[in-house]
């Protein structure tokens, strides 16, 4: 659950990102394939842009339905420009996949600080994105690649030791 769950902070931390810039953090050649190996990239796998739209639209379902979430976090889910976070989540997720979108959010460490956000909070946002993943019928393989990509934003969005 630990690996799952940095994917989902991950993605907790992707919706955090609704203004300033980041430096894309992969290069690609359009076509979502390795142009070395021709292997098709984890954003073809997973469906491209159309089913990164619904793992994000059941992720903030699900974040706003958890009991385990904050009400104060949960309140960026709900209010202000909710359509707007979800396209920075698309954005980031489709970029951090090989896909062709371009994430224009703050880094995570800034979209975060001051939230006092701890491992659970970071946990519980992972289920969450998890159980997206599982609504989408996202394959093994797939949910470990994201887990990967995202595992290092921990860092940066927890800032609260339990």
């Amino acid at each position: 659950m630990r690996g799952h769950a940095v994917v989902v902070v991950g993605m907790i931390c992707l919706s955090g990102c609704m203004e300033g810039s980041k430096p894309s953090p992969l290069s690609r050649n359009g076509t979502g394939t390795s142009p070395a190996t021709g292997v098709k990239s984890l954003y073809e796998r997973i469906g491209g842009e159309a089913v990164i739209v619904k793992i994000v639209d059941d992720l903030v379902a699900n974040v706003i339905a958890d009991e385990k979430i904050k009400a104060v976090h949960k309140k960026h889910f709900m209010e202000g420009d909710v359509a707007g976070l979800k396209r920075k989540l698309v954005d980031q997720i489709g970029e951090a996949t090989g896909g062709p979108q371009k994430y224009r959010g703050k880094s995570m460490k800034e979209a975060h600080r001051g939230l006092a956000i701890t491992d659970a909070d970071f946990d519980a946002l992972a289920a969450d994105l998890v159980k997206a993943l599982d609504q989408n019928k996202i394959g093994e393989a797939e949910k470990k690649e994201l887990v990967q990509l995202f595992g290092s934003m921990r860092r940066d969005v927890v800032e609260k030791s339990e």
